[in-house]
């Protein structure tokens, strides 16, 4: 029997080049994001490899996540997979300079959207003593750095959480993953930056991580035998050695 991942954040970026890569292997999908008119762009080219539904929400609107995931068709009701893509990141100050707007949008969708969707998902997944969770963490989980300040937090809040659902649902038999890439070349950047120059300037001299990249590494994960988690992965591009060091050709 196929089996069904749902993915927030799926009309760009890594949930995008997830999609792609599990229509590649018969995954049915449940896309969701909150640009309806990508997420039929999306469905219609993927349609033609794998059964396909998409739901159109905001993370951050707890009663729109229920909704929602309770509206799924029959065919769609099962879920398998849980991909917690949806993420942002927005401006790099210093903490006495952030701006606390940009502050409650990365809490409420790195950290509160993430755990709305695991909440309207989990209660199946127990039931059945069955499923797989893979939470796109980032390598900010793993250190700080300058100006990162409330963007780290929120990704060290998402590999906590993480953590925690994989003590509390091992009884369930139910996987929990976390993927933490470093630098990734998508829209990234120019969300953080809000269009200003500097977007565009982020991964030259360099070859950064592509979305795929991600993709594949997901891919790996939820394709192991029914024995094997892989619970956590730190992934850079080469040129990058930690938060801070990337080597860059002039």
């Amino acid at each position: 029997m196929k089996k069904t991942a749902l993915i927030t954040g799926a009309t760009s970026g890594i949930g995008r080049a997830t999609a792609h890569e599990f229509a590649k292997h018969g995954v049915k999908l449940i896309l969701c994001g909150r640009r309806q008119e990508r997420l039929d762009t999306i469905k219609k080219a993927l349609s033609k490899q794998t059964d396909v539904h998409t739901l159109n929400f905001d993370v951050r609107d707890k009663d729109a996540v229920f909704k929602a995931i309770g509206s799924l068709p029959e065919d769609f009701k099962h879920i398998d997979i849980l991909i917690n893509n949806a993420g942002n990141a927005h401006g790099l100050d210093p903490i006495n300079e952030g701006n606390v707007d940009d502050w409650d949008a990365m809490m409420d969708i790195n950290v509160r959207g993430l755990l709305y969707v695991s909440k309207a998902i989990i209660p199946q997944m127990t039931k059945r003593c069955s499923g797989h969770i893979i939470n796109i963490g980032s390598s900010a989980g793993r250190e700080l750095y300058p100006k990162g300040n409330v963007y780290c937090a929120s990704k060290h809040a998402v590999l906590a959480i993480t953590e925690g659902m994989r003590i509390d649902l091992n009884p369930y038999n139910i996987k929990v993953s976390a993927i933490n890439p470093g630098l990734v070349e998508t829209e990234f950047s120019q969300v953080r930056f809000k269009g200003d120059k500097i977007a565009d300037s982020v991964y030259k001299g360099y070859k950064a991580l592509q979305a795929e990249d991600v993709a594949e590494v997901i891919q790996f994960a939820i394709s192991r035998p029914a024995h094997v988690n892989i619970a956590d992965v730190l992934m850079f591009c080469t040129a990058q050695a930690n938060s801070t060091i990337v080597k860059k050709e002039v």
